[in-house]
């Protein structure tokens, strides 16, 4: 399959900026009757400390020549490294967590569904291992698989799984390879991929943070879909990156997994590695092609990017809300690129 991803210059006529700049928020997309609605939730602002985390909602209806503000999202205090998914007609919200002026972070468990046509929230079954910074898949537009993530004081190998219709968990086929939290990926089809993260390494004196550089590719079962089948399979093209931008994707007659920016220096949630050295954000775009089996080097984006929840499918194109650009800045863009033949 021939496919060439173009990096085309933010039209704010049809994509305009955030309200406000944004960071590590989580992001999603429903399609209504009216066209393709887009939502940012929750996240961290410009300032990067433990009360710039935020709850505030903003929603892009069609044709709409700005984002306007909606309730914010329930809880008692902002969090970020959430994730967002669109089923049916509502956005789902789930997890996340909270930062204390101490710096103590807790894992927040629940799960709410939000109504864009009445600007409401349904609080919904919690689930049974709160995580944050995990990886969240849909499935056949009704189930949520999400993929490890971090749990209070460390990563879990859970995949977990709701199911929107009856507001119930269960537990998949955990995750094979090390527990990671910031991974990327997506699904197409009965197909996952998941890239990255960071896992955890213990020594006697310390736990050290350390860029996990593998990936994943699972086929969920079709007569039960607990059941995950994962393979090995090769790394994409150059280092590891953490909190990539992912989705899966149909491009013509083929599918893939796209994965766009990230970092390769995992950091806290003020954009600083976990070594002490400011992270950077990266340029790089590549696709895991499905029906091929192997991985597509694509063009760069025109600008670097890292700090993401997901990535939104837009007709043709693709967006990437809010984020960190060089020197950790918060921005409150949207990066825009269109995938090609």
């Amino acid at each position: 399959m021939a496919l060439l991803l173009t990096a085309v210059p933010l039209s704010r006529a049809e994509i305009p900026p955030l309200p406000e700049p944004v960071t590590n928020n989580a992001v999603a997309s429903v399609q209504l009757d009216d066209g393709l609605h887009l939502v940012s939730l929750m996240g961290l602002g410009s300032g990067k400390t433990w009360q710039d985390t935020t709850l505030a909602a903003w929603h892009l209806a069609p044709a709409a020549a700005s984002w306007r503000r909606l309730p914010d999202v329930p809880g008692d205090e902002g969090r970020l490294a959430g994730v967002a998914v669109g089923v049916g007609e509502h956005i789902y919200i789930v997890g996340g967590y909270t930062v204390a002026a101490d710096h103590a972070e807790v894992s927040v468990p629940s799960v709410h569904a939000l109504d864009l046509q009445s600007k409401s929230y349904t609080e919904k079954t919690p689930m049974p291992v709160p995580v944050d910074d995990t990886v969240a898949l849909v499935y056949r537009d009704r189930y949520i698989y999400l993929v490890s993530g971090w749990h209070d004081s460390g990563n879990v190998n859970l995949v977990q799984l709701y199911d929107t219709e009856t507001d119930s968990w269960t537990q998949a086929t955990p995750w094979p390879a090390t527990p990671v939290f910031g991974a990327a990926g997506g699904i197409v089809d009965d197909t996952i991929v998941i890239c990255d993260g960071v896992a955890v390494r213990s020594t006697r004196d310390q736990r050290r943070f350390v860029s996990a550089p593998t990936c994943r590719r699972g086929v969920i079962r079709a007569d039960d879909i607990r059941r995950i089948d994962w393979y090995s399979m090769p790394h994409h093209p150059g280092p590891a990156l953490y909190r990539m931008a992912a989705t899966g994707a149909r491009v013509g007659d083929g599918s893939v997994i796209l994965f766009a920016g990230g970092s390769a220096n995992p950091y806290n949630y003020d954009g600083v590695g976990y070594n002490g050295r400011p992270s950077d954000p990266s340029d790089r775009v590549f696709a895991w092609s499905v029906q091929g089996q192997r991985w597509l080097r694509l063009r760069r984006l025109q600008q670097a990017t890292m700090d993401h929840r997901g990535l939104l499918p837009l007709g043709q194109g693709y967006a990437i809300v809010g984020g960190m650009r060089d020197e950790q800045q918060v921005t409150d863009d949207v990066v825009v690129f269109e995938a090609v033949r």
